[in-house]
């Protein structure tokens, strides 16, 4: 007996169901969407206006506290100016006894360096005025240091000598013997008067003679302390 199978067909594939697409409607009034828009719009404003005092608060803090700081400094530089003033002030004195010590010490050098012989001088002067005359004074000004090589070039004393005597002499003569004494830079006559001694009549004559002597008078024994 034969073995029958059914009969199969095949059928043709059913084609997709089409996507449907709904369309989304705005069902907001309007009212309501512009209100919405207009709430994003100030939220947006009001935090762009926060981050614009934010920052202008920052500036500010910041200029403040540069203008503190400046202050703070001239304040410290006005109390240290104060400070140099006062310092300054107590060393005025010390400035004024240093400067007078300089002077002195100048003195003491030009006095050092022109150191003068006297006792050979008036010695000297002595021996060659005439008998029973002598130097009863004088006013000489010392001269300046040495400087040139040959001493006989710069004068050491310049001024006048008082000489008296009992009986009137011959000023001429005496004053050539004078002028041959060593170191004699000058000697002339000024002037020649004469005074009563004690109300009575014995006189005395005095005669001014203007002198000047060079530096070969100068000793030089303190020259080396007054350079060193």
């Amino acid at each position: 007996m034969a073995h029958t199978e059914p009969l199969q067909r095949s059928l043709p594939a059913s084609p997709p169901a089409p996507s449907i697409i709904v369309p989304r409607v705005n069902l907001l009034p309007r009212a309501e969407s512009q209100r919405r828009e207009r709430d994003v719009l100030v939220r947006r404003w009001a935090v762009g206006l926060l981050a614009v005092i934010a920052v202008v608060a920052i500036a500010s803090a910041g200029a403040f506290w540069l203008k503190w700081s400046a202050e703070q400094r001239l304040a410290a530089d006005q109390l240290r100016s104060s400070e140099l003033l006062t310092e300054l002030a107590s060393l005025s004195d010390v400035s004024r006894a240093l400067s007078l010590r300089t002077d002195l010490e100048g003195f003491r050098a030009d006095a050092m360096v022109s150191d003068v012989s006297w006792t050979t001088l008036f010695s000297d002067l002595s021996a060659a005025l005439p008998a029973g005359v002598a130097v009863t004074g004088f006013d000489l000004t010392a001269g300046a240091a040495p400087t040139a090589d040959d001493p006989e070039a710069e004068l050491a004393l310049g001024g006048t000598l008082e000489l008296r005597s009992s009986t009137p002499i011959d000023i001429a003569p005496t004053v050539r013997s004078l002028r041959e004494l060593p170191g004699v830079a000058l000697m002339d006559p000024l002037e020649v008067t004469s005074e009563l001694i004690g109300g009575g009549d014995q006189r005395i004559y005095i005669y001014r003679l203007r002198a000047a002597f060079d530096q070969t008078l100068y000793t030089g024994a303190f020259a080396e302390e007054a350079l060193g």
